[in-house]
């Protein structure tokens, strides 16, 4: 049976969007916009700084879709045009990844423009492309077919990505200049690749009959919102889950963005730094599965507290790191944890859901999930920009933006902590 799924033409073109839409997640978001964003269009700019600015334009494209994402999923929930807005957004994407490629030297106002919008999009996106999952797939297939979308997300973004590291290793190779040119060929690339992959899904399924629109939509949204915040609070196992999965998740995703760019803020090569994400990327896939099976034998919370120790170690260590070596290391180590906590947590928090309220609390989740890499950016961002204040020299300052990551991870550990001893007053019999 599970063939005959995987090979349906609308299964394959579903997990085909996540193979386009992850190439910016690898190639800008995670690779090459930090470096390029230090080296070329913040060039002669002090570390610290130009490493504030990166935070602060992480942090304001988390803070835009933050303030979008009610009304979004609001339209996602009543199947308003989910392939139209699906397709807006892979179209905004797509464009402004692409005209990355036109931005100058020095220009880094208009470059952190443009990765907003185009994070934005990647967001956005992602909202209304998991609620065709319910569309493509029935009740007894959607497991199956959103892990095969999630395995080929890890594949396409990782083979385009592969691709333009060695464009920039060997720029020669395919007639460009420099790795300057591989770069920003590879926004173009990256662009491309999202809307080229990313129409087939246009075409593949129809969406079923649309709910009437309730009147002032927005006002209704939030105050959806506002009664499935209220209804978290009163399961307080879910509330301090949810508070403890958004601190470690944000530092989380702030490491995967902020990684390369302290790379470079310490001295190390481009190449080196670039190569060791590329390596992160391929470990993560069968690290995730590998996590599957600790969860399962050891228990899920225990394994996700596994994982947010390594992440606090790294975050500690990285105050100290000095050489590529160390790097690669800690790229690897981050790789065998990064999907693993990701997946167990989602399973964590579905059974801790109560019967009936699986839609709504997931959809929460889900929300506190996109709004995550908005505080740890602006964390490092701040802390770095104190300490220059302070008369510290730019590399302690540097050094202590990212070691300030460690609170995120500390404050989710205790928060934890607290929900599973709130799980088991509820339920003396709940796994740890």
């Amino acid at each position: 049976m599970a063939p005959s799924i995987l090979l349906k033409h609308k299964t394959l073109t579903y997990a085909l969007y996540d193979w386009a839409n992850s190439a910016f997640a690898t190639t800008v978001m995670a690779g090459f916009f930090p470096v390029f964003f230090k080296e070329y269009w913040s060039a002669g700019t002090d570390a610290t700084l130009s490493t504030a600015r990166l935070g602060f334009a992480n942090a304001g494209a988390g803070l835009l879709i933050a303030l979008l994402a009610p009304l979004l999923g609001a339209l996602s929930d009543r199947g308003i045009h989910k392939k139209r807005f699906l397709l807006f957004f892979t179209l905004l994407g797509g464009g402004a990844a692409a005209a990355l490629y036109l931005v100058g030297q020095g220009n880094w106002p208009l470059a952190s423009l443009l990765y907003i919008l185009g994070s934005f999009a990647f967001i956005g996106s992602n909202l209304f492309y998991d609620a065709l999952l319910v569309d493509v797939a029935a009740p007894s297939e959607r497991n199956l077919v959103s892990a095969f979308a999630y395995a080929s997300g890890y594949l396409g973004g990782g083979l385009l990505f592969a691709l333009n590291v060695l464009m920039t290793l060997k720029p020669a190779l395919f007639g460009l200049s420099g790795a300057a040119q591989a770069v920003q060929i590879s926004f173009l690339c990256v662009g491309a690749w999202w809307i080229l992959f990313g129409l087939p899904v246009q075409f593949s399924h129809h969406t079923p009959a649309r709910k009437a629109l309730p009147p002032n939509l927005l006002r209704n949204a939030f105050a959806q919102l506002g009664k499935t915040l209220r209804d978290i609070r009163s399961f307080r196992p879910i509330f301090y889950f949810l508070l403890a999965y958004w601190l470690y998740i944000d530092g989380v995703h702030t490491i995967i963005k902020m990684a390369v760019d302290y790379g470079l803020s310490l001295g190390l090569q481009s190449s080196s730094l670039i190569s060791a994400l590329l390596l992160t990327q391929f470990v993560g896939f069968p690290a995730a599965l590998c996590f599957g099976w600790l969860g399962n034998r050891f228990g899920a919370i225990r394994s996700i507290k596994l994982a947010i120790l390594v992440y606090l170690g790294v975050s500690l260590y990285g105050a100290f790191m000095r050489t590529e070596f160390e790097f690669y290391l800690m790229a690897i180590t981050i790789g065998l944890v990064q999907g693993g906590i990701q997946a167990l947590s989602r399973a964590t928090f579905a059974n801790l859901i109560p019967e009936g309220k699986s839609a709504e609390f997931f959809g929460f989740y889900n929300m506190v999930g996109k709004f995550a890499a908005i505080a740890g950016p602006a964390l490092i961002a701040v802390t770095g920009l104190l300490a220059r204040q302070a008369g510290l020299t730019e590399n302690t300052a540097t050094r202590l933006g990212i070691s300030s990551i460690a609170l995120m991870f500390l404050g989710g550990w205790f928060l934890l902590n607290y929900a599973t001893r709130q799980q088991s007053a509820v339920d003396p019999g709940a796994q740890s």
